[in-house]
């Protein structure tokens, strides 16, 4: 039954992340009609027997946000209606994730909103990366395994051979950027920032480290309208910071994000593509990294009953051999090549094929 018995469908969201994980796994993308009627209505037709299979839904609740979530939402309610045998969401992005606490009076808590949207649904499990705070998996009441691109993001920096590191992240990611830090034998620096308002952009107060006269990779889990991130690159600037770089797990880059991003001294920001990055914002200092083989692998143990924690223990590194894979090829990097010295297509990483 476990041979051949699971299946992989999308939505509209990120169709081209499904493609790379079908491709990585060897098999077909599932054939469902997922479109607007005219009057905004969404429509599902699953255009296969499902009937016991072991289905996972790929729809990362990206741009247009409130769209994909209805997307994923009729998709999962139209699988449980065929009799689908255990129906996995694999949401790479999971919107409304800052909306995780009632911070001001008379507020929602709208990651636990969706949480909820999505069991009543119908999904038996939810695959997620890099969540904005680790206990957004409490408010399911299903079982949620959360992925996280640290492994892939580090290894691709350890491969560029940087010399006087830091790793500089805010409080909120700290655990992480800590497991990051060690990866790259490298201290770490925090940013106290505060949230003005509802506004999207955060005050910084501080850097707490020694960061002066070294390089800095700055770490987060997502990237909106970059205004953040802007301001800690200039706060490192001042702080006598040489070389700036920056990553994150989610690229949404809203608004004049890629302007302010292309005007900065920042030197690279790596992104993964949990967020599809339309080619108006593919700049020669934005590089993308696939997560296709992590999920993919994740899909694969899932469906034979076998650990996903494992993936990132010390005894399987096959987040370390991921770097750079492209549509089935294994590439590898180019030592301290910046990405404008080059003539790659701009946003894809300086690489070449494998030996």
């Amino acid at each position: 039954m476990y041979a051949d018995q699971f299946q992989i469908y999308t939505g509209n969201a990120n169709r081209d992340l499904a493609e790379k994980i079908c491709r990585y796994l060897g098999s077909e993308l599932g054939d469902a009609q997922v479109f607007e009627f005219a009057n905004e209505n969404i429509f599902v037709k699953i255009m296969e027997n499902v009937r016991e299979k072991d289905v996972f839904i790929v729809q990362p609740t990206s741009s247009p946000v409130n769209k994909s979530i209805m997307e994923l939402l009729i998709m999962i309610d139209a699988f449980k209606r065929a009799s689908a045998g255990r129906i996995t969401a694999v949401v790479p992005y999971y919107a409304y994730g800052r909306s995780d606490k009632k911070d001001q009076p008379r507020v929602p808590i709208t990651a636990r909103l969706v949480a909820d949207m999505i069991s009543v649904a119908g999904a038996d499990r939810v695959l997620t990366m890099d969540l904005h705070q680790g206990q957004i998996q409490g408010f399911f009441n299903i079982p949620v395994d959360e992925l996280t691109a640290v492994h892939i993001l580090s290894n691709y920096f350890k491969h560029k051979l940087i010399e006087d590191l830091v790793v500089v992240t805010d409080l909120g990611f700290a655990k992480r950027a800590r497991t990051f830090a060690e990866l790259l034998d490298a201290p770490l620096a925090i940013i106290e920032k505060r949230r003005v308002g509802n506004l999207d952009r955060a005050e910084l107060l501080n850097v707490i480290g020694e960061v002066r006269g070294k390089r800095a990779i700055i770490v987060d889990d997502e990237v909106d309208t970059a205004g953040t991130l802007i301001e800690t690159v200039n706060a490192l600037g001042r702080e006598g910071v040489t070389e700036i770089y920056a990553c994150a797990t989610h690229g949404v880059l809203s608004g004049a994000a890629v302007d302010r991003i292309a005007d900065s001294p920042l030197r690279e920001l790596v992104l993964t593509d949990t967020v599809p990055l339309p080619a108006g914002k593919r700049i020669p200092k934005i590089t993308t990294l696939s997560i296709a083989p992590l999920i993919g692998e994740a899909i694969k143990r899932i469906h034979r009953g076998e650990s996903v924690g494992a993936l990132f223990s010390s005894e399987v590194e096959f987040t370390q051999e991921m770097l750079l894979w492209e549509d089935g090829i294994a590439k590898k990097l180019d030592v301290r090549q910046h990405p404008d010295d080059d003539d790659d297509e701009p946003g894809s990483a300086a690489a070449v094929p494998a030996a």
